[in-house]
């Protein structure tokens, strides 16, 4: 583990690729450290792209909730796996070629102004279903799309969130409704088009012209391992989904560049800690904390900031044969006490 140093983030990206759910709002409640960093990137003159897997709005949509909520954005700056769903079948079939949709009226929207035709039953012989979330999907929303999978529409989902972040706590996402699917019809998608496929992200450094971009979301399956897939630099924020007990365990292919509690780490070196990777060796000297691990805990001792001490745990757990769980995390001191609660593992 390294702290962030005295470079800032903002200074060694040249794009900077935001999440919206769980990063700047939560359904539609701001996140205030998501509004105020977004101000001061505008502020600053620096590039930034906002990417969803959602796909219940469209650009325009998402562009307008966000200046709603006190954040500048125009609709060429949102990239929405709906649209890029809808770009993906327009490729493949003719133009006005039906398309079973499963979702919002926004995924409907996009796959009409894709030139194809959107159609609700399977007795239309559509040739593709497109599921994407939607709080109005329901029952036969599902046994329509499985009538028309098992006929051989091909079967594209926008995204496999398993959950959204809301202000109550994660709540069913598209991935649980693509379950529902994958259970009835025993099989998987045979596309799907967001995060954390690569695609978005692509798109998003092509539509900016980067070659040194950052991602930054607040999921591990999703945002995390879809910049590596990218081959891109990412930061976890801890103001949605994925908590520091999630990161102490996660895998190499969904683990980020960097942690913060929030997206004032993109403006304060001490609001920031590099995480252990490839070509970033292991260590813990410069965090103030120690992990002391036998085969029934992990201790940690010693003092520093909050931040440091997870990414000291991350160092050892991640080092470990077996990365431990938080439920084998102790403190071995009072700062170490404090430090463990305040994560949410003590």
């Amino acid at each position: 583990m390294r702290h962030g140093g005295a470079v800032r983030l903002l200074d060694a990206y040249d794009l900077f690729i935001l999440d919206l759910d769980g990063v700047l709002y939560l359904i539609e409640e701001p996140i205030s450290a998501g509004v105020k960093a977004v101000g001061r990137l505008r502020a600053d003159g620096r590039p930034l792209l906002y990417v969803t897997n959602n796909a219940s709005r469209r650009a325009t949509e998402v562009a307008g909730l966000l200046t709603e909520l006190g954040m500048v954005a125009r609709p060429e700056e949102v990239l929405t796996s709906a649209a890029a769903a809808a770009e993906v079948l327009a490729a493949r079939f003719p133009a006005g070629a039906p398309v079973l949709v499963v979702g919002a009226d926004a995924l409907r929207t996009e796959v009409r102004a894709a030139g194809l035709e959107p159609v609700a039953t399977a007795d239309a012989a559509p040739v593709a279903v497109v599921q994407g979330y939607g709080r109005q999907v329901g029952w036969t929303d599902l046994a329509e799309a499985a009538v028309a999978v098992r006929n051989g529409a091909l079967w594209v989902a926008t995204n496999t969130d398993r959950t959204l972040p809301s202000p109550r706590g994660p709540l069913p996402g598209n991935g649980s409704l693509v379950a529902v699917l994958r259970t009835a019809l025993g099989r998987e998608p045979d596309l799907v088009v967001g995060k954390p496929e690569p695609a978005l992200f692509h798109a998003a450094a092509r539509r900016a012209g980067a070659a040194r971009p950052l991602v930054v979301g607040d999921r591990l399956d999703t945002d995390m391992a879809g910049a590596i897939r990218a081959g891109m630099d990412s930061l976890l924020v801890l103001t949605g989904v994925s908590s520091p007990a999630d990161l102490l365990v996660a895998a190499p292919e969904v683990r980020p560049t960097y942690v913060a509690r929030d997206l004032h780490g993109l403006f304060e070196p001490d609001g920031v800690v590099r995480l252990p990777g490839p070509g970033t060796p292991v260590t813990d000297e410069d965090s103030g904390w120690r992990v002391e691990v036998d085969a029934d805990s992990a201790t940690l001792t010693g003092s520093g900031t909050t931040l440091a001490a997870l990414g000291t745990l991350c160092a050892a757990a991640w080092s470990a044969a077996d990365p431990f769980p938080a439920a084998r995390v102790a403190a071995g001191s009072e700062p170490a006490r404090l430090a463990l609660s305040e994560l949410g593992l003590g």
